[in-house]
């Protein structure tokens, strides 16, 4: 079967805005919501979500397109994602630990929960049921994070300045958390129209 003759650049936009895959999927809300207390650690894990998630779909399609495919093990699919997610970010861990101390600390344990963030495996799999090229992949994958990082971002900038407002004691916490991106997710409803890549 031949691939979606989607350009990459309409996958890009899609994948950031229309068909976000935090705020129009809800796939990564757990350390969506632990993480994003400061800007400064939403950013951080941001970027490490965004450089895992195009690697692992750059590499998920090649070992399932070269090995899985051609072996007829595509059975396999989901195992091996899961593998190779887990050493990407085993390999993302390792070069924040070294590139900065400060980052790797802040970050703790919601560094390795990368590998469980369902947002990441998303990703690989819906470049699999969509059969995108590499390209297309690659492309996803690179989109599919930066939503991810915008939408935690902003997230972590409104929860930041929330720290210096009163916020009712009932919905202090969870409450506004849980407010705030739904109404980041109705935002995004907007693009729905726009670019679709179903």
């Amino acid at each position: 079967m031949t691939p979606p003759p989607y350009a990459p650049l309409v996958i890009l936009f899609a994948a950031v805005f229309s068909e976000n895959m935090l705020l129009g999927n809800f796939l990564g809300m757990c350390s969506f919501l632990s993480v994003s207390r400061e800007l400064k650690t939403a950013l951080g894990l941001g970027v490490a979500v965004t450089f895992v998630m195009t690697l692992t779909c750059a590499i998920n399609w090649l070992v399932n397109h070269y090995i899985l495919i051609p072996l007829d093990l595509e059975y396999l699919q989901l195992v091996t994602f899961i593998v190779l997610v887990a050493a990407t970010v085993q390999l993302v861990e390792m070069v924040i630990e070294r590139a900065s101390p400060a980052l790797y600390m802040a970050l703790g344990i919601f560094l390795p929960l990368i590998t469980v963030n369902c947002a990441v495996l998303g990703a690989c799999l819906f470049m699999v049921i969509r059969r995108y090229t590499l390209v297309q992949s690659v492309t996803y994958g690179f989109g599919g994070g930066l939503g991810w990082l915008m939408a935690i971002a902003a997230m972590g900038a409104i929860r930041q300045k929330l720290m210096e407002s009163r916020v009712p004691k009932p919905l202090q916490g969870p409450g506004i958390s849980l407010i705030i991106a739904g109404v980041m997710a109705l935002a995004f409803i907007g693009f729905s129209g726009m670019a679709s890549i179903r």
